[in-house]
């Protein structure tokens, strides 16, 4: 597995100038080639630590979602990717967590607290793979794991068009609109009264609902429903 980085204060400050500078350059790209748009970002905190869950349509997601906000995101993604040669270095001064599809490793799930208890945003899919159609398909249940061990609450999110704009096998990048909805937080509190009562399997239907609605939302932003 690759190795896993904790966040300096130095380390931060670095990866922040990194992402701003990026950050400029896909807004101008992405608006004009994707049609970019987003909208909820008054949902997330300005600061504090939290997880955002979001359903996966596209390599492009972690891209789409990190693009409006102010702060950067550490994503967990699968550990092969950190084999690839360019795209493994650009993940690893980001401090993208590396987590196997196999088994999440106690190292992983151990940077991603960290991460969160210094106040950062922690990103995952719980579906484990794209997409083919755009749908949200079955969450599971591994980052549940994450919310026994810190107090956060969960940011949902919902992409749609990405699974148009770069589907499963594609090379290149097609002009489809792309938007991205912030949902409305699910709070510390709530997380925690379905946890004491050992209803883990209500809240992972309640977080992928609440993407659900997310996901729809950000459809339907692409593609109004017209009323006669």
């Amino acid at each position: 597995m690759a190795e896993i980085k904790q966040v300096s204060t130095a380390n931060s400050n670095r990866r922040n100038f990194l992402w701003i500078l990026f950050q400029w350059i896909l807004q101008v790209f992405f608006a004009f080639w994707l049609r970019y748009q987003s909208r909820g970002k008054e949902h997330l905190p300005v600061e504090g630590g939290g997880l955002m869950i979001s359903n996966h349509q596209s390599f492009l997601d972690p891209l789409l979602i990190g693009l409006p906000l102010t702060r950067p995101v550490s994503f967990m993604a699968r550990d092969s990717l950190f084999r690839i040669p360019i795209l493994g270095c650009f993940l690893r001064r980001e401090f993208v967590i590396p987590i196997s599809r196999k088994a999440a490793s106690s190292q992983s799930f151990r940077a991603a607290i960290q991460n969160i208890e210094n106040g950062n945003f922690v990103g995952i899919f719980p579906e484990g793979t794209r997409s083919d159609d755009g749908t949200v398909q079955r969450f599971k249940p591994g980052f549940l794991a994450l919310l026994k061990r810190t107090e956060c609450a969960i940011y949902p999110i919902g992409v749609a068009g990405a699974f148009r704009a770069l589907p499963r096998g594609a090379y290149f990048l097609r002009l489809k609109p792309v938007r991205v909805v912030f949902g409305k937080p699910i709070s510390a509190e709530l997380i925690k009264q379905y946890c004491d009562r050992g209803a883990e399997k209500e809240l992972l239907e309640l977080t992928r609902q609440c993407v659900i609605e997310c996901q729809q939302q950000a459809e339907e932003w692409i593609n109004p429903v017209r009323t006669n």
